[in-house]
């Protein structure tokens, strides 16, 4: 019996991009300064609360530093009528998650719990937010993991190279060049005083947004709003910002030594752009095609046809004001020369010839497809609103990314690359085996080669 092989079906084409449209939201604002983002989400019986107060780790007196992410911590720690554990038994009564943290340019507070139990929740958050308490033990146990965490860090050489990477690129003065939650000698000089100060000067009424995604109306969310903060008062503090300068204008290499490595954590960079910059979207698509996808052209270069590294990837940290750009990867030690100059060779592509058709097409799909999948929970919406109040986006951000990530353009892609990749004044850092990388590095003749220990502090030569 013969059979007749079946022809093959044609692989099926994509369908036509559908429409997205991010959850409506309204601006309100409180008599004493509160501002209110609220977006009603009718399909869980969910809502998040996010409460930002403009406590960053940019805020930090000098000398201090470190004392945003320790009070913002400290929040959870216990109130005037608890201590830790009775707090996070009230919430996990209520089946509320809670965290607090502070990035570089903000403190947040950020609730989630069944819109059933959301005005019990919403009482506690303003428990948490109006009468912490601050206490000496906790205050002794969060500097003490710090100090520990400080520790580690020293020995894992990723998070060695991501901190010293900040030191070496931005000018001592900036707050960028030391750690956002501090370094040992900041940590170690904060008092409980000094926290309490923090906290009374910059979480004031006037410096904080409440953002409420979830399943109630935005008259509910104010009424809930004006009910538990409506009576705080308090001056707004003012904005703080940093110098955002480089440390150089001149490319140099960095070496951290340790002994015995058996590779090399490697990052190359230099200062970006704040996240309001008007490149913003060509950026984005750059970074794509250069090294923030698995496709890209690093991973793929340093990867898949050398096969130094299980990946490498490349980003712009956005901040206010401008955060880092750097390529990271972790490479044998031998090959870490040879890493580097591949990576300065694909920058150095990127700024001369214009990407293909294809890396754009590839690219953009990308940003453009997984864009609404980003929002699909309450915490995710409310986050992105946060965002939009960070960093001062139009109101029409989210709606409009889509369109803005396809329109750009080859020739817009160049421009920006040629902009903002300035490969003459990158800074280099390796943390590795010094005697083993540092006569290679000298002869990839990048720029003047210095060794420092694991504190940054250079060796004499």
């Amino acid at each position: 019996m013969t059979t007749t092989a079946s022809k093959p079906r044609a692989r099926p084409v994509p369908g036509a991009t559908r429409p997205y449209h991010f959850p409506r939201f309204e601006r309100r604002r409180l008599p004493n300064g509160i501002e209110l983002v609220i977006a009603p989400i009718t399909k869980l019986p969910l809502v998040t609360v996010v409460a930002l107060i403009d406590a960053g780790a940019v805020c930090d007196p000098a000398g201090c530093e470190g004392i945003a992410q320790l009070t913002a911590k400290l929040l959870l720690e216990g109130t005037e009528r608890c201590d830790g554990a009775e707090l996070a038994e009230r919430f996990e009564r209520l089946g509320a998650s809670v965290d607090s943290h502070a990035d570089w340019d903000v403190a947040a507070v950020t609730m989630t719990t069944m819109s059933h139990n959301l005005r019990a929740g919403f009482s506690l958050l303003t428990e948490v937010l109006r009468h912490p308490a601050f206490r000496e033990r906790e205050v002794m146990r969060l500097k003490a993991e710090r100090q520990a965490e400080l520790l580690q860090l020293r020995a894992e050489p990723r998070g060695l190279a991501d901190e010293l990477f900040s030191r070496f690129l931005y000018a001592p003065e900036s707050r960028y060049s030391r750690p956002d939650g501090g370094d040992d000698a900041s940590v170690g000089a904060i008092e409980r005083a000094d926290v309490m100060r923090f906290y009374s000067e910059r979480y004031q009424p006037g410096a904080i947004t409440l953002v409420i995604a979830g399943d109630l109306s935005a008259d509910d969310a104010e009424r809930l709003a004006r009910e538990s903060l409506g009576e705080w008062k308090g001056e707004a503090p003012s904005r703080i910002t940093t110098t955002d300068g480089p440390a150089r204008q001149t490319r140099a290499v960095h070496i951290v030594s340790k002994p015995d490595a058996p590779q090399s954590e490697l990052r190359v960079g230099e200062v970006g752009l704040p996240r309001n910059h008007p490149d913003y979207f060509p950026v984005v698509v750059l970074n794509a095609v250069l090294g923030g996808l698995f496709s890209s052209r690093i991973n793929l270069n340093l990867r898949e046809a050398h096969g130094y590294t299980y990946g490498a990837f490349s980003g712009f940290d956005w901040r206010r004001q401008a955060g880092p750009f750097t390529v990271s990867t972790a490479v044998r030690s031998d090959a870490t020369d040879a890493s580097a100059r591949e990576i300065l060779s694909e920058i150095e592509r990127i700024r001369r010839e214009p990407i293909t058709g294809d890396e754009l097409s590839l690219a953009t799909s990308y940003l453009d497809g997984v864009f609404p999948i980003r929002f699909e929970s309450t915490a995710a919406i409310a986050a992105a609103l946060a965002n939009m109040v960070i960093y001062g986006l139009a109101e029409d951000f989210y709606d409009r990314y889509r369109e803005h990530v396809r329109a750009v353009t080859t020739g817009q892609v160049l421009a920006a690359a040629e902009r903002h990749l300035h490969v003459d004044a990158m800074q280099m850092v390796v943390v590795g085996d010094a005697t083993a990388v540092r006569s290679p590095l000298e002869a990839l003749g990048f720029g003047p080669v210095s060794v420092y220990d694991t504190l940054g502090r250079p060796f004499s030569q």
